[in-house]
Formats: structure tokens, sequence, C-alpha cells
């Protein structure tokens, strides 16, 4: 074979290194390319894109399902064949290609909302539910939230739980609506489900495919087999993890940060899901709740008190809807006074419901879920050893997000404390109260004045704080911890588990506080619950508007907080010890909570971190 000239094999290799570039430039300004791997996961940037946005039709793989059984069954073909059949006959000679689709965007919206009608009564009861100020009067705040640049995350972790997802889908609808598709992500994680949520979930993929938006739904298995062995804040750190997987992969591949992240729990009217978004941006608040309602024995009891503690650290008594505002549930006299407004109150933690977080001050600032490791495998022979009174609360892997947000927010304010940017924080030294001699107060008509500043300490005494007992006299301090999770006989009050007096070096209150609210406008419910008369016994008749000042604190902008209280130096703990599921017992103590003592660990390396 004949040699080839130098000249010839010098014009070989740059044909070669020209094709080679080109091909390397059309992957990188193509990145939406299928390419050798999973086709659905989230695409990095190439070196020339810059594109941020949620657009399915630009990127396919914003929309993927994991986990799903492909496996056929014996109705396989004859749903193929309907699809098929269906799609050919009447969608092809409208929508030759996905970049077609929008023009038949507002029928795909009609259809689906007749779809969803005949399910619930969401679309059905939601516009007509009675709210206190009257709900059209918000109108236009949220038409500003619509106008806003903000992407919003939401989020949803499915347990067997069919009865109220085709509600939910119909709220994502009504977000999607009024926000747009592309500023909405939608991960839906299924936990093991056992009914017909599988099935459902179908139902969610091809409905958010019509719409065009984005979205991971993904089935994953039960942390383990034997339900003696689960223990329940683990499996709950686990699952808000992964349903989150897909807000950080967007980040860290396609710089795409989103403003708020939205926990869909139950059912919750979408304007009422406005609301907390809009309460939440005008506080800049980590976190805004809604409060969860059950129904029991003909009256509705708060929920999810597991989870909540007022901003004293107490727990959320068990009120009922229909109690005077002197028995709501906090305990605090601003809280109380202000849940009796309808306005939302500062606490200390929360989760009733769906809630609302800003994934700046938490998720993005390395905060995940987690959860105590010192609990008691019941399944293992080995007996339960003796935990110390200082042992760390085993409770909710909520909690513990809760007061990580805390610590979080001081570390943040340590760092700039000398700028501008310190919060106003009321500066009083807090104890802890005495259950034993406090009765439950009644809220005032008017706000409470602000306490005034305490007189310093004398030099060299220390700060000591007083763990008691809860005390059998408060009827109500023993009363459960979540009516979904356990029956109420089954939460017993640990008297015996009272820390001593332990020295705080510098009081909490001397911390920029953690923005947590709970907005008493936002009520979630389960199926099958009374709606409408719920929200007759919380907001009363129709007209009302509550208290007949709607439009007074509207314009008094009482639903933006212009003092902030620091963390509580100790919090009731409901803890579940051994494991056992979500319905094993759960006991209370009273624990200290320093947040000085928290970022000593951190500053020493000894933490375990913040993050699951």
């Amino acid at each position: 074979m004949a040699l080839l000239r130098p000249r010839s094999l010098t014009r070989l290799l740059i044909f070669a290194f020209l094709a080679y570039l080109a091909r390397i430039t059309y992957v990188f300004l193509n990145p939406s390319t299928p390419t050798v791997g999973n086709h659905h996961e989230i695409k990095k940037h190439g070196v020339f894109e810059r594109d941020r946005t949620l657009n399915v039709q630009k990127h396919p793989w914003l929309q993927s399902r994991m986990g799903r059984d492909e496996r056929g069954d014996i109705f396989s073909d004859m749903v193929k064949g309907g699809v098929d059949d269906y799609w050919g006959n009447y969608q092809l000679p409208y929508m030759q290609s996905p970049e077609t689709t929008q023009i038949d965007v507002q029928s795909v919206y009609l259809a689906i909302d007749q779809l969803l009608s005949l399910n619930g009564w969401v679309a059905a009861m939601c516009p007509t539910l009675i709210r206190p100020f009257g709900q059209n009067m918000y109108e236009a705040a949220y038409d500003d939230l619509a106008k806003a640049p903000h992407l919003y995350f939401v989020a949803i972790v499915i347990h067997s739980a069919d009865h109220f997802l085709v509600d939910q889908l119909a709220v994502i609808v009504q977000m999607a609506k009024r926000l747009g598709s592309e500023r909405l992500f939608v991960s839906m994680l299924d936990y093991d489900s056992s009914d017909s949520t599988e099935t459902l979930t179908d139902l969610c993929e091809a409905v958010l495919i019509l719409l065009g938006v984005p979205f991971r739904i993904r089935r994953v298995g039960a942390m383990t087999a034997e339900p003696e062995a689960a223990y329940y804040p683990a499996e709950e750190a686990y699952m808000r993890n992964l349903a989150l997987e897909p807000l950080h992969e967007l980040q860290s591949k396609r710089r795409i940060e989103f403003s708020r992240v939205v926990w869909l729990k139950g059912f919750t009217c979408p304007n009422d899901i406005f609301e907390t978004l809009l309460v939440s941006h005008t506080n800049d608040a980590a976190m805004v709740c809604g409060m969860d309602w059950a129904e029991h024995n003909g009256f509705f009891i708060f929920s999810d008190r597991w989870r909540t503690r007022d901003i004293e650290g107490d727990q959320f008594r068990r009120s009922k809807s229909s109690s005077s505002t002197s028995s709501s549930p906090p305990r605090d006299p601003l809280g109380a006074s202000r849940y009796a407004q309808h306005l939302p109150f500062q606490v200390f933690c929360c989760e009733s419901g769906t809630h609302v977080v800003d994934p700046s001050q938490s998720y993005y600032a390395g905060i995940g879920y987690r959860y105590g490791e010192d609990f008691h495998n019941v399944s293992m022979r080995e007996p339960m050893g003796v935990r110390g009174h200082d042992a760390s609360c085993l409770d909710s892997s909520q909690a513990w997000f809760c007061r990580d947000l805390w610590v979080g927010a001081a570390r943040e304010g340590v760092r700039g404390e000398e700028g501008s940017d310190r919060e106003v924080v009321r500066r009083h030294k807090r104890s802890t109260p005495d259950l034993s001699k406090r009765q439950d107060p009644d809220p005032p008509a008017d706000l409470p004045p602000k306490k005034a500043d305490p007189a310093p300490p004398a030099a060299g005494a220390p700060d000591v704080l007083k763990n008691p007992p809860i005390s059998p006299l408060d009827p109500d301090a023993n009363a459960g911890s979540d009516y979904d999770a356990m029956p109420n006989e089954d939460t017993e009050s640990d008297s015996s588990s009272s820390s001593p007096s332990t020295p705080l070096a510098v009081p909490n209150s001397q911390y920029r506080p953690a923005r947590i609210l709970v907005n008493p406008r936002c009520v979630t419910t389960y199926a099958g619950i009374r709606h409408t008369q719920l929200a007759l016994y919380l907001f009363g008749e129709e007209g009302d508007g509550g208290d007949g000042k709607g439009e007074e604190v509207r314009r008094k902008g009482k639903y933006v907080l212009d003092d902030w209280e620091g963390a509580p130096e100790g919090f009731v703990c409901q803890e579940q010890v051994q494991t056992g599921g979500r319905k094993a017992m759960k006991t209370q103590r009273r624990l200290g909570f320093s947040i000085h003592a928290e970022l000593e660990k951190l500053s020493s390396g000894d933490g375990d971190g913040s993050s699951a």
C-alpha cells in the first residue's frame, strides 16, 4: 500500500478534527438529544447553553417516571389498542408534533376540569367555601404571584392514600392554570403503596404530560419488610429527601432554583395555597404551615400535634373547631390572639397539613430531613438500655428540621450580625414556663404589648434553665400527638424523664430567629370530611368575615409580622423511642434547647450535621 503524502495526511487529520468538533458542538447545543444512559435523568448544561426554563417541549427529560411496574397483564393489549385508536382517530389530525400541542391547551384544560370535577368535591366546593374577610379580596394578590418570575416545586409523598390523590391532582391543575405550566415542577413519591395509588399515578402522569407540567413520579419499596422493625421517623426522612432529589439535581445540573417548595398533604383548596404562598413571600418566611383538621365523633380536632409546637415550645392543645377562641391550639397569648383574628402567628415548629418552605433558607443551605438514631429495635432480643435524661429527642423528622432551621438562621445571623440585616427580635429573657402553675390564657381583644427588655444578670450569675416534667394538673398536656397516626389512649406522659438544671451561655433570644408561621386560614382536610361545616366552625357565617373586621385587618397589613420571637429555651419532646411503624407508642418529656450549644457542636465538628 502506498504511503499517504504528508499534505494528504494533514488534510485527513484536519477533516477528522473538524468532524469531531462539529459533533461535540452539536451535543453541547442540543443537550436534550438522547445519549447513552438514562434518558429520563436531568441533563447538565452544555458549554454554550444558558437556558434555565422548565420547558418540556424543549427538554423532554423534565417529565420522567421511575420505578413503575412495566410487566404486562391481561388488559395490556386492550389498553394499548384503545390508546392507539384514540390517538390515531382524534389527536393526530390536530397534533402533528409536540411543538403544536399548545394549540389545543385550552381544550385539554377544559377536558381535565370536567374529568376531575367528577371525583370528590374539589372543583365544585372550593370556590364556594366560606373564608374570613372574603376570598375574592385577594384575587389581585394572586395575580401578582402569577406575574412574578417565581418557580414553585410541588412535593407529594404518598403511602396508600389513594382517597385524596385525585383531589391533589386537581389542585396541581388549578395551580398550573393560575401560575403557568412552566412555573411548576411536581415531584410525586409513591412509598410502597398497597392500594390503587400506582394506578392513579398513571392518571397523574397522563394529565401532567397533556398540560406540559414538568414532573418526576417515582415508586420505591419500603425500607424494611418487617412492620415491627419499621422506625417511622427514619422512613419519614427517607421519603422526604427522595422527593427533594429533583430540586437539588435541577440546581446542580441546570442552575435552576425554586422560590418555594409546596408540600401537599391531605387536601387544601388552591386559593388557600396561593394565600399561604403570599404570606410566605410577604414575611420572607422559612416555613409557613396550614392547619390540619381531622373529623372525630361528629366534630373536628386539630391534628398533627406531634410535629407542631407554639413559640413557647408547648404542644398545641387538642382543640375542637367549634370551641371558643380561648381554647385555640396555640398556648402563648400572642399566638392565641392572632389565631382568634385568623392571622398568621409565629411558632417554634409546624407541619400541620399543606405547608410552604423557602429552599434558600433550608434545602439550598444544606438542611435536609434527619432523625434520631438512638431508637430501640423491638424486633431484636437485646433489652433496651437506659437512656439519659438529656438524650436527644427521638421525635419526627419535621421536628428535627425545625430545630435545624433555628440553628441555621442563627448561623447566618452570627455571620452578619454587625451589618444592617439583624432581625428585629424581642430581646427578653424567656424561661420555660411552669406548666403546673399556668392557666390557659384568654386572648385579649388587641395584640399584647411588647415585653420590656430584662435587666442583665449579675456578673458571674449562671443562667439556669428549669425543666419541669409535664404536669398532670394540665388537663391537655398529655393529649395525643398525631390523631391520624395513633389512638389517643396510646400516648403516655413520661414524667420521670425531666432533665435537671442546665446552664446556658447565650439565651436563644439573642440569635436571629427562624421565621416559622402557621396560617390558620389554610385548612387541610381528608376525604369524606364535611369541609363546609368545618369552614363554618372556624370562620363563621357567610358574609360575617370571621370577626367582621376583614377590610380593617387587611389595610393594617397584619398579615406581616413586625416582631419575631427568639427560640424557646426548651420544648415538649414527644418521641417515638421504639420501632413499630407510625402507630408505635410515644412518650413526652420536656427537653432543653440551646442554639449556642448547637453552634458550638457545629464549630467543633462534633455535630451530626443538619441533613440526612
